[in-house]
């Protein structure tokens, strides 16, 4: 017995002498497995001649920027950032186009999420949004309204969000957006196979070797490396109408993303739905205009979602559905001749959003451009002004006719809302259409 007590003794002094175990950090502080985390020091902003008060770290999994000037209004921008890749490395973006400085200027705080994954997950952007809303609630203040901005993937986030937190923000700006959702994944696959069947050459699924075997024959039949040839001007005249409509700019517009489009139906190196959105895409519905001289609705290959339980349910995931019940003003922003992320997607978010009985709570803008999200500092942040007055007042503000082929069709159609100084900017498309 006394020997026990020697050992226990021991034990104890053992203890008592260990050095205190390090504090260990909250799982949601940590990036998921296989992630890790670039997001380095943000200088702060100068406003009115102070500094803004800078936050940054991990919350839910996800990296964050918090910025919030000497005066602040109350007021909180989140930022909804754009398709990330296959990246394993969370990154921040703050608010593009001059919009940082703008805000703080005008006293808003702003903050922006990496997500807690990358590849197409709209799911990631919608609940590490909000969740960095909340974060922002305990770190700065409960803000007295909540807007929402973002590119590209960030409008489909902003789409959701407006019916996954009903009421939580006071009014959004997409720009570029995805707010046509799973449609997007559509034209990818209508572009492929549309040009399939009218080359008479069908490779769907595609092959390993599709970029550098097929595809050029595929052009060569369309005559779409030179002058297209009538096969070739049906292919542009389907893809035109797939992705808006016959509107200013298309031709050049086609020339300048052709090769890219069919470089988005090479087999996905990754798995699951963030790295393959388009096992939710399908043709089987779809009727293509033209229909001739080739008879394309028949000769098409038709093919359903890969993952039917994806591609129906209402419930969020990776890809979700936007059923166009917006609950908060929405004004956007779209190129006419972008087809990364094709006019269209206006379109189809118009129709629900009619549908739904929600038109009052849409305005649309076109720019006359053909780069993806390739819009001025000007177009941005008078949209920007002009929602704040919008959430503020009641009043909609000015936009333009989406859904009237002949009002899209017209020469001057995007003129409105197009910034005339951005037209001899370095790099732009803008030169593919005629001054306003």
């Amino acid at each position: 017995m006394a020997g026990m007590r020697r050992i226990f003794g021991l034990a104890l002094v053992l203890v008592l002498l260990a050095p205190p175990a390090a504090a260990s950090t909250p799982p949601g502080d940590r990036p998921l497995p296989g992630y890790t985390v670039d997001n380095p020091p943000l200088p702060p902003a100068q406003v009115g001649g102070e500094p803004s008060r800078v936050s940054q770290g991990v919350h839910e999994h996800a990296a964050y920027t918090i910025e919030v000037p000497p005066r602040w209004n109350g007021r909180l921008v989140l930022w909804a950032h754009g398709y990330r890749g296959a990246s394993t490395v969370l990154t921040v973006d703050p608010p593009a186009y001059g919009l940082r400085q703008k805000l703080l200027d005008q006293g808003f705080a702003w903050a922006a999420s990496s997500y807690y994954a990358n590849g197409y997950d709209v799911e990631a952007g919608v609940l590490g949004t909000h969740a960095l809303a909340e974060h922002f609630r305990k770190l700065v203040g409960k803000p007295r309204d909540t807007f929402i901005v973002g590119v590209s993937m960030g409008g489909h986030v902003i789409g959701r969000s407006l019916e996954q937190f009903p009421g939580f923000y006071r009014a959004a700006l997409p720009l570029c957006g995805v707010l046509g959702d799973q449609e997007l994944f559509d034209f990818f696959l209508d572009y492929n196979l549309t040009a399939q069947a009218l080359s008479g050459i069908r490779a769907w699924p595609a092959p390993a070797d599709y970029l550098t075997a097929v595809v050029p024959r595929i052009q060569g039949e369309l005559g779409l490396t030179g002058t297209p040839n009538e096969r070739g001007a049906q292919f542009a005249a389907i893809v035109a109408h797939r992705s808006g409509g016959p509107r200013p700019g298309f031709a050049p517009a086609l020339a300048y993303w052709k090769d890219y489009l069919f470089g988005l139906a090479a087999p996905s190196e990754g798995e699951g739905l963030a790295a393959d959105p388009g096992q939710i895409a399908t043709n089987v519905l779809t009727r293509y205009e033209p229909n001739a001289p080739v008879d394309v609705n028949r000769e098409v290959q038709r093919v359903l979602p890969e993952n039917p339980k994806a591609r129906l349910t209402p419930k969020l995931t990776e890809v979700p559905r936007v059923a166009g019940r917006p609950t908060a003003p929405v004004l956007s922003l779209h190129d006419l001749g972008d087809l990364f992320v094709p006019f269209s997607m206006e379109q189809a978010y118009e129709r629900d959003v009619e549908r739904n009985g929600r038109g009052h709570l849409l305005a649309q803008r076109a720019i006359r451009a053909a780069g993806h999200c390739e819009f001025s500092p000007n177009e941005v942040g008078a949209a920007w002004d002009d929602l704040v007055t919008w959430a503020d007042t009641g009043r909609r503000p000015a936009a333009d006719v989406v859904d009237d082929p002949a009002v899209v069709a017209a020469p001057t159609y995007g003129c409105r809302f197009t910034d005339p100084a951005a037209y001899t900017a370095p790099n732009s498309t803008r030169r593919f259409f005629p001054p306003c």
